[in-house]
């Protein structure tokens, strides 16, 4: 494998050119127009304009990409996450054109893809499920008698989602009807599928995922968990690893569901299997991501490993370097997503342009980013900016070390989750363990977080008093 095109963008973009490059392999990066001037553009050996900014006249091009790594004679292609990165179809098109596709073969993909082809496959396993029904359901009237046989409050959730769309939760029979129209209605408009299924709704969860890796010789290796607890309309904001609930035999035994969780769909490369973990410590299958995830890093830290470039090792063919019993897992790891939205208006996109962008360094920072000083944020794509990471020995010292990287990250001319990833850090349920997915609902407000860079701002102003008052004194000393 002498050379990699990277089918996406941003910091994703960036951060498998790193590994490529470390390990002696050209890379090719594509771009929208609007993406020109992006450091991962200026970071690859090659860069080839595909179309314009709109995703879908550029990053979504499968066809055109493929004839892009064919022109330049590409080896494979990364699709990072997002965009390709779970298309059976490109997947195919790449086997196909003898171009190998860093990832898991289309099969997975496929099976992974749909939430109820997934539970169907995965549970001759072993696996533990959440109850529900096992096909999809548009037939309203049977929907409410299995509805009611499960127990409310059940979820509807759509087969083909994710995001949190096409999803509802329903906490009386009262409202079945009308939410099972609308999870419907937002699944045949976010995915082009109405299909849904329903499921007990697991009131407390916290939100478990582990990190597998399977080479093509039949082995598969999970490397521990990440708590994503920390949402936001269903979207992880804040992740770490390892979490502070799991126990060495709870983290074994999930760790080797995962594994058959893998092996269900003939896995190969890096892939995600996520639970949901409820509040006397059970867990059940929620589903697999047949790709990279945003939160790597933290994954990686914990483990003193390079996913990247396992997933290279693995398209190569090779076996993969270590066992389960060699992985160890080495303190404690936080990331934030750093997404340009404002936390104080319900967390929506805020555009403009970084005129001043200054990333936090130092020991035990690490920041995955794809951006510069002078950009502009575009409206086309996701609004994750970059990923701001801190590790050390102890989960304290993790999160004593994320807000001090906070403070040192200087942005102005837009808003960002920043100050969300102090108000987190600084919270009692957080700093304890003691939270669940709804700690955004829980605890969170724009007025509990204006009040919080209040008392900081006075805590602030007070430390500066004291320093002056301090310095004076020193000054009339006499000599």
């Amino acid at each position: 494998m002498k050379k990699i095109l990277i089918a996406n963008r941003g910091e994703i973009a960036i951060r498998v050119m790193k590994t490529a490059k470390k390990m002696g392999i050209k890379t090719v990066a594509v771009y929208s127009d609007i993406d020109r001037k992006s450091p991962h553009v200026k970071y690859a050996d090659e860069a080839v304009l595909i179309g314009e900014a709109p995703s879908n006249k550029s990053y979504l091009l499968g066809d055109k990409i493929i004839e892009v790594a064919k022109s330049l004679n590409v080896d494979a292609i990364h699709p990072g996450y997002g965009f390709l990165s779970e298309n059976a179809d490109f997947a195919e098109a790449c086997e196909k054109n003898n171009i190998i596709f860093i990832g898991p073969k289309s099969h997975a993909i496929r099976v992974m893809g749909s939430k109820l082809a997934a539970k169907e496959t995965v549970k001759a396993y072993n696996i533990p499920m959440v109850p529900g029904t096992d096909e999809a359901i548009t037939d309203i009237p049977e929907a409410k008698k299995i509805a009611s046989k499960i127990g409310f409050p059940i979820l509807i959730k759509a087969s083909a989602g994710g995001g949190g769309k096409g999803m509802r939760i329903v906490e009386n029979e009262a409202e079945f009807e009308s939410q099972m129209d609308r999870a419907i209605s937002e699944a045949v408009n976010a995915f082009g599928d109405g299909s849904v299924f329903i499921e007990k709704y697991v009131a407390s969860p916290r939100h478990i995922e582990i990190q597998v890796m399977a080479d093509v010789h039949g082995n598969v290796i999970h490397l521990f968990e990440r708590e994503c607890s920390i949402q936001r309309r269903h979207q992880k904001v804040v992740e770490e690893a390892p979490s502070s609930v799991l126990t060495p035999e709870l983290r074994q035994e999930m760790g080797e569901a995962a594994v058959r969780v893998a092996k269900a769909c003939d896995y190969v490369g890096a892939g995600t299997v996520e639970f949901l973990l409820d509040e006397n410590l059970n867990f059940y299958f929620l589903e697999m991501n047949t790709r990279l995830q945003v939160e790597h890093p933290v994954s990686e830290i914990i483990t003193k490993t390079d996913l990247v470039e396992l997933q290279i090792q693995v398209a190569r063919g090779e076996v993969l370097p270590f066992k389960q019993e060699d992985l160890k897992i080495h303190g404690h790891a936080l990331e934030l997503r750093v997404y340009a939205e404002d936390p104080l208006s319900d967390f929506l996109p805020s555009v403009g342009t970084l005129e001043v962008y200054k990333l936090p360094e130092g020991e035990g920072i690490r920041v995955d980013n794809g951006f510069e000083e002078g950009m502009e944020i575009p409206i086309y794509y996701d609004p994750m900016i970059s990923k701001l990471i801190t590790y050390g020995n102890t989960r304290d010292e993790t999160i004593s070390l994320m807000k001090s990287a906070i403070n040192d990250y200087h942005i102005e001319g837009i808003q960002t989750t920043l100050p969300f990833g102090t108000f987190v850090c600084e919270h009692d349920a957080f700093r304890s363990g003691n939270f669940d997915t709804h700690f955004v609902k829980k605890y969170y407000s724009a007025e509990k977080l204006l009040e919080q860079q209040k008392t900081e701002a006075r805590i602030a102003a007070l430390i500066a008093v004291k320093h002056y008052v301090e310095e004076q004194k020193q000054l009339k000393v006499p000599k």
